[in-house]
């Protein structure tokens, strides 16, 4: 498929390319391979509805540092690869409710950022394209519709949803299903427990559940299994993690634990570079074991800044989305990137995005104000919509491994090991 892209293929710039492109050698060698392991691990376990993963590209190794399973951002992606969003959004639908043409649409609560309302209206946009009506439902306290002008023109309508019986509802509208857009960071609403309709994603999978090391060492497994595939170390496409659970960040307890494993987990690292000949020092990004937005995370390049948090540190770290207190924490490899933007040569990240098992494009997150070891999702950020599609499913041997479209059919690549590892997650939980 090939489609003109209204937005330039930005030129990639990896300090250190060789051991990747070692890599994306492996993956063009190998792709019939791949491609046969993907589709039969697809009627295995079926893909989640839609994923967004966010990676980093060292040089050294490109592996996956957050896996999102209520994505919002669908603004920012290529408007010239719309059809392809289409498709797999049919194919998704007519997996959970093949009969039905109503879905709706149940996003974040109380929100009024622009750019999310955005997106659910280009999520809806997608949807309605896709063959069905589509309406977007609200869990707040107001009881009215509400219609929102959004920056891009036109509005976005938002009605109060309506419980009846074993049914979600909206006063003139009766779905098939309903598509979570929230991550249920703050528990699961009576009102949503059980109904007749499918609610895609399952609510035992909200962040009020879910832990981002459970996710990682379900991608564990699946790289060890992939890496014997193509012949790879794994550690090429995944980070090392650990986890500590039951810390107080304000009154510090649990910190010795902390310390010891960030220690730990550092010298796992420095041995993998000594052994890779890597010159660079290794680090540990700190996060929440549960929940999104890019809050409570922090990275540290020794155990003495563990030790030596102070009070602004440590309150920033003691709580996550919505107030929730962190009370458990994934320590998670740092994965640096080297790759930039622009002439100012701002740090980025790319970001890829799926619906159904299909890649349907993707974006760079792009920071000016961030380093190579920070975590990009941070306020300051901006997005540059990528070209994915055409090169995500087609590789062109002949242009050699860190060829455009092959590094991004790379990147497709590990976004949907990520994707795998997640629908085993959903499988585990809702067989």
């Amino acid at each position: 498929m090939s489609i003109a892209s209204p937005h330039p293929v930005p030129h990639l710039t990896t300090a250190q390319s060789g051991p990747l492109q070692h890599l994306e050698r492996h993956l063009l060698a190998h792709q019939a391979a791949i491609e046969s392991w993907f589709r039969q691990q697809w009627q295995e376990t079926p893909a989640p509805f839609y994923t967004s993963v966010d990676l980093r590209n060292a040089g050294f190794k490109l592996a996956p540092v957050d896996t999102n399973l209520f994505p919002a951002g669908f603004n920012n992606l290529n408007a010239a690869f719309m059809p392809l969003c289409i498709q797999a959004a049919q194919s998704a639908i007519e997996r959970v409710c093949p009969e039905g043409n109503g879905v709706l649409i149940l996003p974040e609560s109380h929100t009024r950022n622009v750019f999310y309302l955005e997106s659910l209206a280009m999520l809806q946009d997608i949807l309605t394209k896709a063959g069905y009506t589509v309406r977007i439902g609200w869990l707040g306290d107001e009881g009215e519709v509400q219609c929102l002008d959004l920056p891009s023109g036109g509005q976005l309508r938002l009605d109060p949803v309506l419980r009846q019986g074993d049914r979600l509802c909206l006063a003139d509208f009766d779905p098939c299903m309903i598509l979570l857009n929230n991550d249920l960071s703050d528990g699961v609403p009576a009102l949503l427990e059980g109904l007749a309709q499918a609610i895609i994603p399952p609510l035992a999978i909200g962040w009020s559940n879910r832990l981002k090391s459970d996710h990682f060492d379900e991608y564990r497994q699946v790289c060890e299994v992939f890496a014997t595939l193509i012949d790879i170390d794994p550690w090429l496409i995944m980070p090392y993690f650990l986890k500590c659970g039951e810390i107080d960040f304000m009154k510090r307890e649990g910190e010795d634990c902390l310390a010891r494993n960030v220690g730990t987990l550092l010298q796992m690292i420095q041995r993998k570079y000594d052994e890779q000949g890597i010159d660079q020092q290794p680090f540990v990004i700190i996060k929440a074991d549960a929940g999104t937005y890019g809050m409570g995370i922090m990275s540290v390049h020794s155990v003495d800044e563990v030790k030596q948090l102070n009070r602004k540190q440590r309150t920033r770290m003691a709580a996550s989305k919505g107030g929730r207190s962190n009370t458990q924490v994934l320590l998670q490899e740092g994965v640096y990137t080297f790759e930039t933007w622009g002439k100012a040569q701002a740090v980025t990240e790319p970001v890829v995005y799926m619906i159904d098992h299909f890649v349907v494009g993707g974006f760079y997150r792009v920071h000016t104000r961030r380093g190579r070891h920070e975590n990009l999702n941070a306020p300051g950020m901006h997005f540059e919509p990528l070209a994915f599609a055409e090169y995500l499913t087609t590789p062109e041997h002949h242009l050699g491994p860190d060829a455009q479209p092959n590094r991004f059919y790379a990147y497709g690549v590990i976004a949907r090991l990520a994707m795998l590892a997640a629908a085993r997650e959903l499988a585990a939980i809702n067989p």
